[in-house]
């Protein structure tokens, strides 16, 4: 790619690094202030860091949230990144790395390097950013530069050299240039031949990590920090960026005014208002520059340069624009999961949404929605995090949540390979698909590959399979935690030409998968930290004794200057709270540092998976066992005879039996069956089996016994209903759904979620009202479908059938009962309301309704407030079970 030729100001994104405390927003604040961007110094301990513009950073004295600030130091442009330090935050931090033309490692003269030291040691190698190391409080008792620069070497590399005093080369003496010299080769031949060094070559081999510039001061006192930056000018180059547009997003955030900011370096070209990307198809409407809390609006911004840019909505971090590609994130991840409980009258679906508005902006968030018990968990890094988040949650939503007890994240995986089948073939769909799952090291996540030839599945098919493999978190079987460290490879597969689509392979790949876990010997994973104790000698053989009964490992114990240093493993479940019983027995003098190591298997797996109890055949959202077709119907085999019943042989040798005239030994409980379209219009004239039993949430499907009903027998019914004059709603549901903004919004998410969601309002408000209730959902896009009319609670669901829309199904079924019934149809279709009322019907809208369900609960909830637990039962007649436990919630805590 052509590169800029003309020559520019030197302008360098540089991001700052450190262990908590070590002085990082102290150093950045004393860089601005020499360079002359801000008149007044401010500290972390006086809550006036320039840097630290959030509440919560200024009364903790932390960094939380990456922020940004530009100076001018000569010719050279320094955007500056200043980073969170707390390990809770490092996933805030390490967005930030991808960005980086230069990294600033601060390390603490008088505690040396720590464990999220060498954490951070260690991306900064991941990344490959070219680093400089800043020792910081050498002001402080107890720090000694040569034995800090010794450990520097020690743990980095003896790459890490002295810079203090490296203004001019020619004057530096020779063991010096010798130690630079052995670092990279090209500078060692030069020497040899010359013995002198050339800057152009020490810049070079420190911009490819050869050589680690190292200075020391005290940032507060104002000591070292001009001849680091005078050292950071003078050993760095400018980056040459190509002409074609490019840019990597780092970062997703919102102002005060709740405008969302794409933050983003610019690696190619330029950026400029009112342009389109076309990765999202949206307008660029402002660019921003940040310094601090102020910013300052630009009409283009050059390739090298940072800003937050407003107008795009589908952007990510780690997204690549233009002829940049996408980065993957994130390597560090959380090993503790929470439940986030809501007061009991916030609804949850929208706390859902704005929880996945908080983690787009917060990488280090990992929410997960538990459909089956309604709840919302958490993934974090400890915490601290928790009360941040809690902080957020308030100012934002004005909800207070808490937060249940932390678990731990567990993983899982299998010890032997193992062939997994899965079959989807309800009638008229059909899809089937084979894999082999195989174990990998630790730490090597899931791999997926297809080895199946396209004489046995088309290639387009074995690319489906490998997206729904990719899609999807896969759950294990013994605790229900994600699957990791396995080889999922496509061995075999079969469609069918005129039934099968994309979504039958979706389920026989989930089945197949889930089918393949249950045949294999699994193995439960947990999380294991590495970690450093420094402790007195008298102490040291309990430490060694609790690291044994935590089922650790250590190694022989080092003396260093009066304390004794421990290092091992050990799993985080036993390790945690340890911090605490360490400062106890030691009277304060002992010190722990850790870090993830990686997941490891656990040594108690019986008792976790008994404690935890989770039942792979109760997990609906996960079957284990296909469905296959007999007889024009559908019926569920479980995971064990799959094999018995799969249509294609084996690639690894497993015979399956012949089955063409068997009759399946096990069928599912209920199955729903094809209806007539006449059958389906009866809907509106009768009420099919009325269940008062609330807590049955299961669906009701038409039986056969009801479908036998002679023609007869049933118009006689009919005509006995009708002399009754009942009331009935009518109610389009996607137009419902898309136009009240909050399923909307969780339809953008899940559109099933969204009409659940909308089937429990209706629900709700068909007991208050006691109308007939029928909810009418578009099937007409699928193909071969022939309509099908479940019961739900108290409303009647119907989904229409191939070529029929829900306005025509509703259209016709008012026209059929308007002139009889009072019936009511929502919809904010303006043709359709019109259309409706010609026929006797009478109109809401989507906005009219959803004030009548508001005006039902306001209502209900000022009735029930009035009772006494003896009026109870007048209550359970007007609303399902559910409801009214909640308005009980509310009349105790009235009281209370």
């Amino acid at each position: 790619m052509a590169v800029r030729e003309k020559e520019r100001n030197k302008q360098l994104v540089t991001g700052i690094l450190a262990h908590v405390d070590a002085g990082k927003t102290t150093l950045s604040e004393s860089m601005l202030y020499k360079s002359g961007t801000i008149r007044k110094l401010g500290r972390v301990d006086h809550k006036d860091a320039f840097l630290d513009t959030f509440d919560l950073e200024k009364e903790r004295g932390i960094t939380i949230f990456s922020k940004q600030a530009v100076f001018q130091w000569k010719d050279m442009e320094v955007v500056l990144l200043d980073t969170p330090g707390h390990v809770d935050f490092s996933a805030e931090m390490e967005r930030t790395l991808q960005v980086l033309d230069y990294a600033i490692l601060i390390v603490s003269g008088s505690d040396g390097i720590q464990g999220h030291t060498v954490t951070l040691w260690r991306l900064l190698k991941q990344y490959q950013i070219p680093t400089f190391i800043f020792v910081n409080k050498m002001d402080q008792m107890g720090a000694d530069k040569e034995k800090i620069l010794e450990a520097l070497k020690k743990k980095f590399g003896t790459a890490c050299i002295d810079f203090s005093n490296a203004t001019n080369l020619e004057e530096m003496d020779a063991l010096w240039m010798e130690n630079l010299a052995v670092c990279e080769e090209e500078i060692l031949e030069h020497y040899l031949e010359t013995g002198m060094l050339e800057e152009e070559q020490v810049k070079t081999a420190i911009k490819n990590r050869q050589i680690f510039p190292v200075y020391f001061g005290s940032a507060l006192k104002q000591e070292g920090v001009e001849e680091f930056l005078e050292g950071f000018y003078q050993y760095t180059r400018q980056v040459q960026y190509p002409e074609a547009f490019g840019a990597k997003v780092y970062k997703i955030a919102r102002d005060d005014q709740d405008n969302r900011l794409t933050y983003l370096k610019v690696t190619g070209g330029s950026l400029k208002v009112k342009e389109i990307l076309k990765e999202t198809e949206e307008k660029i409407n402002q660019i921003r520059i940040y310094s601090g809390a102020k910013f300052e609006s630009v009409q283009e911004v050059k390739a090298g340069g940072v800003c937050a840019v407003i107008g795009p909505e589908k952007t990510y971090p780690g997204q690549g624009l233009g002829v940049e590609s996408a980065q993957d994130m994130t390597i560090l991840e959380p090993v503790l999961t929470y439940q986030i409980q809501l007061p009991p009258d916030c609804d949850v679906h929208k706390m859902l949404l704005a929880f996945k508005q908080l983690e787009e902006e917060e990488p280090q968030l990992h929410i997960v929605w538990e459909e089956q018990v309604s709840q919302i968990h958490v993934k974090l890094m400890g915490e601290v995090q928790i009360e941040v988040l809690k902080r957020i949650i308030w100012e934002r939503y004005h909800v207070r949540v808490e937060f249940g007890e932390g678990k731990i994240v567990y993983k899982e995986t299998i010890e032997e390979k193992v062939e997994g089948v899965g079959h989807f073939e309800p009638l008229r769909h059909y899809a089937e698909v084979h894999l082999l799952m195989e174990p990998l090291e630790r730490g090597s996540g899931l791999v997926f590959d297809t080895n199946c030839g396209e004489d046995v599945l088309d290639r387009n098919w074995q690319r489906l399979v490998l997206t729904h493999l990719e899609e999807r978190e896969h759950k294990g079987v013994l605790t229900g935690a994600p699957i990791t460290d396995m080889k999922i490879t496509l061995i075999a597969g079969r469609s069918h030409k005129k039934h099968t689509d994309g979504g039958d392979f979706r389920q026989a790949t989930y089945r197949a998968v889930r089918q393949g876990l249950r045949k294999a010997k699994s193995l439960l994973l947990e999380p294991w930290y590495e970690f450093r104790m420094e402790l007195p000698p008298e102490n040291i053989g309990r430490a060694m004794t609790d690291v044994q009964n935590m089922h650790g490992k250590c190694a022989q114990p080092i003396a260093e200057e009066g304390i004794m240093i421990l290092t091992g493993t050990a799993p985080v479940s036993a390790m945690r709270g340890y911090q605490k019983e360490l400062l106890s027995y030691t009277g304060g003098h002992g010190r722990l540092f850790f870090e993830l190591k990686g997941y490891e298997a656990c040594y108690d797996q019986e008792r976790i998976v008994e404690e935890i109890g989770y039942d792979p055949e109760a997990d609906f959202f996960h079957p284990t066992g296909s469905v296959f077709c007999a007889h024009g119907a559908g019926f569920l085999v479980p995971w064990y005879e799959v094999e018995q019943y799969m249509h294609v042989e084996s690639p690894l040798g497993e015979k399956k039996t012949d089955l063409s005239i068997q009759i399946p030994s096990i069928r599912p409980k209920t199955s729903r069956i094809e209806l007539t379209q006449e059958e389906l219009d009866e809907i509106y004239a009768t009420r099919l089996r009325p269940s008062r039993n609330y807590e049955d949430t299961t669906p009701i499907t038409v039986t056969a016994k009801e479908k036998g009903v002679s023609n007869g027998k049933w118009e006689g019914q009919k005509r006995e209903i009708e002399k009754t004059k009942e009331q009935y709603l009518l109610v389009d549901g996607y137009n419902i759904i898309f136009a009240w903004e909050e399923l909307k919004e969780l339809a953008e998410i899940n559109i099933e979620s969204a009409r659940d969601r909308l089937m429990d309002i209706l629900s709700n408000y068909q007991g208050y009202k006691k109308c007939t209730l029928i909810l009418v959902f578009d099937a007409y896009k699928v193909q071969g479908n022939l309509g099908e009319v479940l019961k739900y609670h108290n409303i009647y669901v119907v989904y229409t059938k191939e070529a029929e829309t829900a306005d025509q199904y509703i259209e016709k079924t008012v026209q059929k009962i308007g002139r009889k019934y009072q019936v009511t149809v929502a919809t904010s279709d303006a043709l359709e309301q019109v259309i409706i009322m010609g026929k006797g019907a009478h109109r809401m809208s989507a906005i009219g309704l959803k004030e009548e369900v508001q005006a039902m609960k306001e209502e209900i909830r000022k009735e029930f407030l009035k009772k006494t637990p003896e009026d109870k039962n007048y209550l359970f007649d007007h609303m399902d079970k559910k409801m009214a436990e909640e308005m009980e919630n509310i009349r105790l805590n009235k009281k209370q």
